[in-house]
């Protein structure tokens, strides 16, 4: 994280992406598939810790192996071209956008800490058991303790979704979305960033999506996703 000043001085704390040569890997139809999706893979892996079969996959596609590959849903009339390259020009500044990605992990935790308990009392009778969550359940009937109740276990490296997060700005040359506020997952994980799903797409975002075309220049793709990317943080 860092923070940028806006037009009246006021600073911003902002999360910087980073989308490593973003390409379409493969499509996913109905016909074949059952749905609508296409592949997106980013960053470049060693060809010797790609399988041999995921040599063969990018191959077909004509693309470097990736370091990360994911799905994403789209309509029927927004596949763009597999070898295609997504900009980040494909979000503008004040969109709202998704962040899905994998939680910092904090190991076992208690339930003041994971589930944001009061603990008991500091005094007057209570003794080792102050940060503890206290009664699990009930007496004789039922006489068992109800699933989902909120105890200490296991906290944080799962997935988690932030929504409308704002965009604050896009760097196409060096491939960087700055969000407003802080993104789940840790320093050099990779979060996954999608049109915000409740919310309205800004009319000057390029749609379907905004692709690389020869010379480094980016523009919209006549036939192209109003999709998402898996990207370093």
């Amino acid at each position: 994280m860092t923070r940028v000043f806006d037009d009246e001085g006021r600073h911003v704390p902002v999360t910087v992406l980073e989308v490593d040569n973003c390409q379409v890997v493969a499509h996913r139809n109905t016909d074949s598939h059952g749905y609508n999706a296409m592949q997106i893979g980013v960053g470049k892996a060693k060809v010797k810790n790609v399988s041999k079969a995921m040599r063969g996959h990018y191959a077909k596609a004509n693309v470097e192996p990736k370091r990360k590959l994911a799905e994403f849903r789209i309509s029927e009339d927004g596949f763009v071209d597999v070898g295609a390259e997504l900009t980040v020009d494909h979000f503008v500044a004040n969109q709202q956008v998704d962040v899905v990605a994998t939680s910092i992990g904090k190991g076992f935790a208690g339930p003041m800490k994971r589930h944001n308990f009061g603990g008991m009392r500091a005094s007057h009778g209570v003794s080792v058991s102050h940060r503890a969550h206290g009664s699990t359940g009930q007496c004789q009937d039922p006489g068992r303790t109800f699933k989902g109740k909120k105890m200490a276990g296991h906290m944080g490296a799962a997935q988690v979704t932030t929504q409308n997060l704002k965009v604050v700005s896009t760097d196409l040359e060096r491939g960087l979305i700055l969000l407003k506020g802080a993104v789940p997952g840790s320093k050099g994980g990779w979060v996954f960033v999608s049109d915000a799903v409740k919310k309205n797409r800004p009319e000057d975002a390029p749609f379907p999506a905004a692709v690389r075309v020869a010379g480094g220049a980016a523009a919209p793709a006549e036939e192209a996703p109003a999709t998402d990317a898996p990207v370093e943080e």
